[in-house]
């Protein structure tokens, strides 16, 4: 990411190896502060083998950041740079003085996915951008993609069990929801009361059941605290897919096949999602545009790229054809087609 030049909004730091080593390269998004102080975002790249005008914009979910080394790989191997944002208070961004995972608004991501998108297309010359969300990043994503549909600045969106739902009961998803988030007038950074081990963390974590290792801090098993204001930031979001979206670009929806609603670790959760109720994600995927292609993966975990085979091989077999099929060739003019599974655990 050589010779950036600064946005209107923010400044951009040299380019470093990334934690991962390489070949990931990292820089520091400087954006204006907020009510807390200084923020920032990191822009994370690997590359493809060749040069591309392909590339993808990856967007993790809440308790989250970039770690998938295997999913790069993958888009690597399919012709695209692949870049992810580790967006503000989220992990290789998060600062000390700031609440971690923290946002009064999910349109206050857009100024960092505006800088994100425009290294991508006029830094490093790409002329095909996927854009790739998964769970909270999901939604995010899709709401990003509907306020900027004018500007052509993506091609495509990949969703990984987008957030378009809370994983509760009708009876009180509808009523109770709106009036915890009316609460957040009283403060915004109150927590919500309560903390626990996350089944799904345990499914992950090399320490526990699960086979990826990954930063604890950045992403703890018990999950960070979720807050006042942040719900009812989401509630917000989910209040406008429900009006529909309209995005301008095909859409790939994938979920898992079916939801984990124990409260304690089986091994059946190793095959399900346990974080999000995956016929809700069914339920509002065909507000999010006119052109969505929804895909249920069998065995498939909340993150899809996390699961274990075969899942984690149907869902990038999967991928790969959408990709084939829908997006653009780009000014190399190839087609991308399916690589072999990566088998990396990062």
């Amino acid at each position: 990411m050589e010779n950036f030049i600064a946005s209107a909004g923010g400044t951009v730091d040299d380019v470093e190896t990334d934690i991962l080593g390489a070949p990931y390269e990292q820089h520091t998004i400087e954006l204006p502060d907020d009510d807390e102080g200084q923020v920032v975002a990191t822009l994370v790249r690997h590359r493809a083998p060749g040069p591309t005008g392909r590339a993808v914009l990856y967007v993790h979910g809440f308790n989250d950041y970039f770690f998938q080394t295997h999913l790069a790989e993958f888009y690597a191997g399919l012709g695209y740079d692949f870049y992810a944002l580790d967006l503000r208070k989220y992990g290789r961004s998060l600062r000390g003085h700031q609440t971690p995972n923290y946002a009064h608004s999910m349109a206050d991501y857009f100024p960092e996915l505006d800088e994100a998108v425009r290294i991508v297309r006029e830094e490093d010359g790409h002329d095909v951008v996927l854009l790739n969300g998964h769970s909270t990043g999901g939604l995010i994503a899709s709401l990003y993609a509907h306020a900027r549909r004018t500007a052509g600045l993506i091609d495509g969106l990949f969703l990984n069990s987008p957030f378009l739902d809370f994983n509760i009961p009708w009876l009180l998803r509808r009523p109770l929801a709106p009036a915890i988030a009316g609460l957040a007038n009283t403060g915004v950074y109150r927590a919500l009361p309560g903390k626990t081990v996350s089944v799904y963390g345990q499914s992950l974590h090399v320490d526990h059941h699960g086979e990826w290792a990954y930063s604890l801090d950045w992403k703890p098993v018990s999950s960070f605290p979720v807050r006042l204001g942040w719900l009812r930031a989401i509630r917000n979001a989910h209040t406008r897919v429900r009006a529909g979206l309209r995005t301008g670009v095909p859409i790939l929806v994938a979920t898992s096949d079916a939801t984990y609603r124990g409260a304690t670790f089986t091994d059946a959760a190793h095959d399900a999602d346990a974080v999000l109720d995956v016929d809700h994600i069914a339920r509002w995927a065909p507000n999010l545009g006119t052109h969505v292609t929804l895909v249920r993966i069998p065995g498939g975990k909340h993150d899809l790229t996390l699961s274990r085979e075969p899942a984690r091989a149907r869902l990038f077999d999967e991928l790969g054809r959408w990709m084939g099929a829908y997006l653009p060739t780009g000014r190399d003019g190839t087609v991308p087609t399916p690589a072999a599974t990566p088998a990396d655990h990062g």
